[in-house]
């Protein structure tokens, strides 16, 4: 069965929302680079025990609100 949301994620991935915020890169942190770069934070809500939820670049949900400044 295919993905009936599939197509209309394209538009409202974390990477244009104005809730995500990059995560921050620690110089002594030797973690793959290429993963740290595609991990941020959602905003959305207010921070639980363990702080803003992670998310990746692609992943999306229906609060996303597009920021005219990543597009």
């Amino acid at each position: 069965m295919s993905d009936p949301w599939a197509h209309r994620s394209r538009g409202m991935r974390c990477e244009t929302c104005m809730w995500y915020v990059e995560k921050k890169k620690s110089k002594a942190n030797t973690e793959d680079t290429a993963t740290l770069r595609d991990l941020g934070r959602c905003r959305k809500r207010a921070p639980v025990m363990n702080g803003y939820p992670v998310v990746f670049l692609t992943d999306w949900c229906g609060d996303h609100k597009l920021d005219e400044n990543k597009v």
